[in-house]
């Protein structure tokens, strides 16, 4: 077993942000960790250069039960069980990062989009305090007016067998980089089994609406016994905005990162070019380094 793996989604439009991304892990990471990307069957050839003792490319089918089909042409999958609705493919991914967390042998799995980039050194050792794992939660960061938030809430909850979600403020759970551990999420799968009475795959896939960060955070809280777990929500430093960087924004970015991030993300969605990606990216490995940042 590792003390640490990667786990991280991707697709072909983002093969070269995931590079970036698992160049960055091979360089702040130790060489017993390993990066696991999940893509499409069609978009192995894009990833299977990465292939290797610090890589592992899985394609959707090696963490599917046979029932799940692709339909072609359309980011959908159809459970031919229970054929409707079909799971559209944002769901499906949620699912394959439920799946291969389950799956794999190491004390902690750091989830990472395609486009983060790690900054600095990153162990299992950062996400543990005082003998525990910590969780990623924004406390009372979700407001009335977040209703996908709410919504996603009150879907974990169904399928966790909770009573209804009160009035928010509610803890937020999501992040662009975020960390679980594998043997609460055997127990989350197991959880869903026993309230729903269907394999958890399949009951997480009927659902229209979800979030796999609010299901596995409102599990860890308030599931389990014992008190919950310390907070941590300052491990990435993130921008959201879907408009393209320039070379002010990326300086600007990177001068307000923590002291604590240990991973930059700068959403896809912005079509930021790749040179000021970089440059933001390597800003903000500079500072991290404490090295003169002008």
């Amino acid at each position: 077993m590792s003390d640490l793996a990667i786990i991280t989604p991707s697709y072909g439009p983002d093969a070269e942000l995931f590079g970036e991304l698992h160049l960055s892990v091979l360089k702040y990471t130790t060489d017993d960790t390993v990066h696991h990307v999940i893509v499409p069957p069609a978009d192995r050839g894009l990833f299977a250069d990465y292939a290797g003792s610090r890589c592992r490319v899985w394609t959707y089918p090696e963490l599917l039960p046979r029932r799940y089909v692709p339909v072609p042409v359309a980011d959908v999958w159809i459970n031919s069980r229970r054929p409707w609705p079909p799971v559209r493919g944002w769901v499906m991914q949620q699912t394959l990062k439920i799946a291969a967390a389950g799956a794999i042998d190491a004390d902690v799995v750091l989830m990472a989009d395609s486009d983060v980039a790690l900054i600095r050194p990153t162990t299992a050792q950062r996400f543990i305090a005082d003998g525990r794992l910590r969780l990623y939660r924004a406390e009372n960061a979700i407001t009335q007016d977040m209703e996908r938030h709410v919504l996603w809430h009150r879907v974990a909850r169904r399928l966790l067998g909770l009573p209804p979600v009160s009035v928010p403020p509610l803890h937020d759970y999501v992040s662009p980089l975020n960390f679980w551990d594998p043997a609460l999420v055997r127990a989350m799968q197991e959880r869903i089994r026993e309230t729903t009475g269907r394999h958890w795959l399949d009951a997480f896939n009927s659902q229209l609406h979800i979030s796999e960060f609010i299901l596995y955070g409102v599990f860890v809280d308030e599931v389990l016994n014992g008190p919950p777990p310390p907070s941590d929500n300052t491990i990435c430093h993130n921008s959201w905005d879907r408009t393209p960087m320039d070379h002010q924004d990326a300086v600007a970015f990177a001068d307000g990162l923590s002291p604590d991030a240990i991973g930059v993300m700068i959403s896809a969605k912005s079509r930021t070019t790749q040179p000021v990606r970089l440059e933001a990216v390597r800003r903000c490995v500079r500072i991290a380094e404490g090295r003169d940042s002008a």
